[in-house]
């Protein structure tokens, strides 16, 4: 049985986003979870005409949709993980980051790190959207920070 929205928003589950669909994507589907325990929505592409990402290059795809998220909320845009194995297809700077204050075109860098060229398609999915809690931090500058077991040991200081 399915859990109604004001449940999940009053068990802290849910948190309304305004979504706006822009003229070139009134026709696709709005980010929705698969299951009822997805972390991601997957995001589609809102594209004219196909795009064809050869092995290396980089593209930017619209997906015609803007929001309006509350204050301490992100959106972290991360890739779709049966894209990126079976054809190397991932997000440029994974995660991306949708900030709260931001109200233009969300749009996805991707990057084909395979050996043949990938054709995105309008309406494919592209990518998944993660809505996370943010917090600010603010500095206290010290002349010493505290000590730990592990202490400056940097990449690779464990072992393999």
């Amino acid at each position: 049985m399915k859990e109604s929205l004001a449940i999940r928003l009053q068990e802290g589950l849910s948190v309304v986003v305004q979504i706006k669909r822009l003229s070139h994507a009134v026709d696709l589907p709005l980010p929705k979870y698969a299951t009822r325990q997805s972390a991601g929505m997957d995001l589609v592409a809102a594209i004219q005409c196909d795009i064809h990402l050869h092995s290396g290059e980089i593209g930017l795809v619209s997906t015609g949709l803007a929001v309006a998220l509350p204050y301490g909320y992100e959106f972290q845009i991360r890739p779709r993980s049966g894209l990126a194995i079976k054809h190397g297809l991932t997000v440029i700077n994974a995660p991306g980051t949708i900030d709260a204050d931001y109200r233009g075109e969300i749009k996805v860098g991707l990057i084909n790190l395979g050996p043949e060229t990938v054709t995105i398609k309008r309406g494919q999915r592209i990518a998944q959207m993660i809505l996370a809690r943010v917090r600010q931090a603010s500095w206290q500058e010290v002349d010493s920070l505290p000590a730990t077991e592990r202490g400056e040991g940097g990449f690779g200081h464990s072992g393999i």
